[in-house]
């Protein structure tokens, strides 16, 4: 079936406390989406974040975000007052998230709603910690530990700590201070997945269904590096042998350095991918689909040197291939999920995606940089694919088109069949729409027609990204008509 959706992070939804959350604005865009005949909301990665406030860059892969706790729940519970939800500064620019002002102080209100839940003698909250322990032990003491050491990577961390040693974990864990922020941890766990399943249901009720986003590679200063090393390719100290990145391009002299460590895949191998397994299989409770970030990483991967400056001296590698994806079907069933397939491609990860029968992605912004025929022009498209007018890593597509050189803003015109550049947002989606692709999904900033100060993130670049935020006033039905009308005029009800 034709269908189509709309990519609006968590974080840029509006709400009373300084950034997207789980609140009665969440539940408002799904009407809105409902209204607006939309069967699906994509998100980015709802881990939580740390130093460049990055969702790609978690402390964990399996966790949630506190970020995105509805605070007027707890209100409601009385685990806080109002008066004191208020009195915290979030910032004062409601258009944008302030991180600094966000971190310190949603984690104080969070702390002290745990102390006063009485959340240990919730017979829920002690199946969540049962049912979770796989991954929130970990977890919570990580984040414990690193609090502890104010913040610091835990590679920095005393050496027992830091190589993960069974002794002195046990002693930390009867230190007072550290038993009560693993406490406080493991509540915001439990309120991040009560709240979000309660979303998704909604969501799914409405005829909505939701695409998650995860990254192929987890952070190094994560709770997983931390407490499994042997995932990962790394020396007999743990540390990390080679890191992921990008070769050189003609965007980059000196590649991309991403620093995140590698996969040990001969290891995965011999477990079964049972590691993967846990992984997926916590996402598919998560989310009804899932888009794979970089899924070329699967067929090959760019191995750089641990403590390169740059790209430069990186090298291919094979990765899992197929298997992973066989491995997956057997254990998990069939499940939907989106390949990340943009850039340069081999055809042996043309192969693969294709022997996976994972819709691959298309967009639009990259379809006009020359008069040469490429696979993102849509009279290029099969069916069988997600397109996009753009991504979270684009700017929006009135900032893309302004961007443009003068002959390339004359061919989109011409391809577009438009004269005015105050349309060419509206041309571009109406593309996307009427294009042959079973699914087109559309950056909200797009359908609001906004610049590029709507723009989420500029890759290699740090300060100001993953900071913009809807208006309540944009929350409008008036819009979701529009919306309802192209939707039903290209098919895709």
């Amino acid at each position: 079936m034709r269908s189509s959706g709309i990519l609006l992070p968590v974080a840029s939804l509006p709400s009373e406390y300084g950034i997207g959350a789980f609140s009665k604005e969440a539940y408002e865009f799904i009407d809105l989406l409902e209204a607006a005949g939309q069967k699906i909301w994509q998100v980015l990665p709802l881990g939580p974040t740390g130093y460049g406030d990055s969702p790609y860059q978690s402390f964990s892969t399996f966790a949630g975000n506190p970020y995105f706790i509805d605070l007027e729940e707890l209100i409601d519970r009385s685990w806080l007052t109002k008066k004191e939800c208020d009195r915290v500064d979030f910032g004062s620019d409601t258009s944008r998230v302030d991180y600094e002002k966000i971190y310190l102080g949603r984690f104080r209100l969070l702390k002290k709603a745990y102390r006063r839940s009485g959340i240990e003698n919730n017979r829920a909250y002690q199946n969540f910690v049962k049912q979770n322990a796989f991954w929130l032990n970990d977890y919570t003491l990580f984040m414990a530990i690193k609090d502890a050491n104010k913040g610091k990577s835990f590679e920095k961390w005393p050496e027992d700590l830091r190589k993960h040693k069974k002794a002195a974990l046990d002693g930390i864990r009867k230190d007072a201070k550290i038993a009560e922020s693993v406490g406080c941890y493991a509540f915001m766990q439990y309120l991040f997945f009560e709240q979000w399943y309660k979303l998704k249901a909604y969501a799914n009720k409405c005829g909505v269904k939701i695409i998650g986003d995860i990254p192929i590679y987890v952070a190094y200063d994560s709770a997983d590096y931390w407490a499994d090393p042997k995932l990962f390719q790394t020396d007999k100290n743990g540390t990390p042998t080679g890191v992921a990145g990008c070769p050189p391009d003609y965007f980059s002299a000196t590649g991309q350095l991403w620093g995140n460590p590698l996969y040990d895949w001969p290891y995965h191998k011999k477990t079964g991918y049972a590691w993967w397994m846990k992984r997926l299989g916590h996402c598919f409770k998560l989310y009804d689909a899932v888009r794979i970030d970089h899924f070329r990483g699967f067929d090959e991967y760019y191995s750089i040197p641990y403590g390169a400056e740059n790209a430069i001296g990186g090298h291919w590698e094979k990765g899992p291939g197929y298997e992973l994806f066989d491995t997956m079907k057997k254990t998990l069933g069939k499940r939907d999920i989106i390949a990340e397939d943009l850039g340069y491609l081999t055809e042996s990860v043309i192969k693969l995606v294709k022997k996976t029968g994972y819709p691959g992605m298309k967009v639009l912004e990259f379809a006009f940089d020359s008069n040469e025929d490429n696979d993102y022009l849509p009279h290029n498209f099969e069916k069988n694919c997600v397109v996009y007018t753009g991504t979270h890593d684009n700017d929006t597509a009135r900032g893309w088109y302004e961007s443009l050189s003068s002959k390339d803003k004359k061919y989109t015109r011409e391809y577009l069949n438009v004269k005015s550049a105050k349309d060419i947002e509206k041309a571009l989606i109406r593309l996307a729409l009427a294009s042959t692709a079973d699914t087109a999904i559309i950056p909200m900033q797009d359908y609001l027609g906004l610049g590029s100060e709507g723009r989420i993130n500029t890759p290699s670049t740090l300060g100001g990204n993953w900071s913009w935020r809807m208006k309540k006033s944009e929350l409008d039905i008036k819009i979701a008509h529009e919306i309802r009308h192209l939707t039903e005029l290209y098919g895709r009800r």
